[in-house]
């Protein structure tokens, strides 16, 4: 590798080595695992055997009956009843939804109105063509799974040597796209005395070629390959792109392929770090499938102890004395049995019955779930009790407090992100010489949509009391959802 454009950063090929024996590390221990837990994806069958849910190595030997849980065994041997229940997925979708569940306006600050409304068309074009709602909730995902994650503000060499008319952002928007890198494809190269400031960023990954790996017999797809019996496989190759404040290089497997200056955002690395929930003095965040695993593996367990109770006790037997011909009779409603005999009996056993501390041990698990998550049943649409009256909005965000709370949190950490990649645009369009924004014109402000039913009433006496104080009538429809079509709403 040619890494002399990053000597500033003191990046040279013994450190990208170590950096990225690092990170393989970390995705190996740590965030596969998280990805694992919350996919909860199944196997392919072995031979002899089910398939298994990733979540299955969370259970104890005894439930398992291998050594190792990666150990494909027979399920006949093992003798108990596996059962598992994703609690962790359908509340990231949740916590997700109630994010990104409708789309988020993203308004310039700039005190000049016309340059306002060119800001305003130029970022939504670009947001759009990068994915809009939908890059959205990408990234929400992936920061709710990992923790963190990262969006790189990739910029066409073309918005640079061509001309392009500001009020047209569809014929730009298409040069500008906003990528979300999950922490297993990148990482950052922190600067030494400030956890804060990146000096650098790394993005790796792996890529399946349209080409097949050549065997030892001659080309591949030749007659002698396909006799020996061994599938034709796909090639593979390793793809680098180093990222700084000056440079940006992209090597395949190892060779460097494409050098290029950072002409979009001279001086700052063209990435925006995203925290889930902000973790002091760290780089990464806090995500909401860790500490979710344990309470997950303790229901599974519990769930997996019930079923094979009930299995061996769904069945009620019969104990009969002095009764001849009892077992040439089948139980059954209408059966009849007749004896002289008058010590005769018919004793039943076995049937599943009720097992309190069972029941009550599985409920306080999934309340804990709840608490830690913040994220109760109800708001996924499950009402499993009387929970009050809940035709007011009010009376909703009472019973949702908890959820409300924590998106509010992460709302600032996720919006910081988007206003920091939307002023990388606007940079990377003034550079290019599209559309001319001062630094302090860069600014923009989100508004974000309720995630749960607006009261229409409330609504209204909300946006006549702005009116009433002198706010410009197009930010309150603005913030009612209306458009400038609908300005007869006035």
């Amino acid at each position: 590798m040619t890494l002399d454009v990053f000597s500033g950063i003191g990046l040279d090929e013994a450190l990208l080595a170590a950096l990225i024996a690092e990170h393989e590390a970390q995705v190996r221990d740590r965030l596969e695992p998280l990805w694992r837990y919350y996919r909860n994806e199944a196997s392919a069958p072995g031979l002899g055997s089910r398939r298994r849910l990733a979540q299955e190595s969370g259970l104890p030997i005894r439930i398992t009956g291998a050594a190792r849980h990666d150990l494909a065994i027979d399920d006949r041997a093992a003798g108990r009843e596996i059962v598992i229940e994703n609690d962790i997925a359908w509340r990231v979708h949740t916590m997700v939804d109630f994010m990104f569940g409708k789309p988020v306006q993203i308004l310039s600050t700039a005190p000049d109105e016309p340059l306002r409304g060119r800001i305003e068309a130029a970022l939504d074009a670009v947001w759009e063509a990068s994915g809009g709602i939908s890059l959205f909730q990408d990234m929400a995902l992936l920061g709710h799974v990992y923790g963190h994650v990262d969006l790189l503000v990739r910029v066409d060499d073309a918005l640079f040597t061509q001309q392009f008319d500001a009020d047209e952002p569809e014929s730009f928007a298409e040069l500008i796209r906003i990528e979300v890198i999950e922490p297993t494809r990148g990482f950052p190269i922190v600067n030494s005395m400030d956890y804060r400031r990146l000096d650098g960023f790394v993005v790796r990954l792996t890529r399946v070629l349209n080409e097949v790996e050549r065997g030892p017999g001659g080309a591949a797809g030749s007659f002698l390959r396909r006799l020996g019996g061994g599938p034709a496989r796909r090639k593979t190759g390793t793809i680098t792109e180093i990222f700084s404040a000056t440079h940006r290089q992209l090597y395949e497997d190892d060779q460097l392929v494409d050098e290029s200056l950072n002409r979009a955002a001279p001086g700052v690395t063209p990435i925006v770090h995203i925290q889930n929930i902000s973790q002091p003095l760290r780089y990464a965040g806090l995500g909401e499938v860790e500490p979710l695993i344990p309470l997950q593996d303790e229901l599974n367990t519990r769930l997996s102890d019930r079923a094979s109770r009930v299995t061996m006790q769904c069945f009620k037997m019969y104990l009969a004395k002095g009764i001849e011909g009892f077992d040439k009779v089948p139980v059954g409603p209408g059966a009849l049995w007749q004896t002289d005999n008058p010590d005769a009996s018919i004793e039943a056993f076995g049937g599943d019955t009720a097992n309190p501390s069972e029941e009550t041990h599985i409920t306080e698990i999934r309340e804990a779930l709840d608490k830690i998550s913040g994220v109760p049943p109800l708001a996924a649409g499950v009402v499993r009790a009387k929970i009050g009256n809940l035709s007011s909005a009010n009376a909703l965000r009472v019973t949702l407090l908890g959820l409300l709370s924590k998106t509010a949190r992460k709302r600032v950490t996720y919006g910081r992100g988007m206003a920091a990649a939307s002023r990388l645009v606007l940079t990377a369009l003034d550079e290019a010489g599209v559309l001319g924004t001062a630094r302090e014109h860069r600014g923009v402000r989100l508004v974000w949509p309720d995630p749960v039913p607006e009261d229409v009433h409330e609504q209204t006496l909300a946006a006549k009391a702005k009116r009433d104080l002198g706010v410009p009538v197009d930010r309150v429809l603005a913030e009612l959802g209306y458009g400038p079509s609908d300005a007869g709403v006035t």
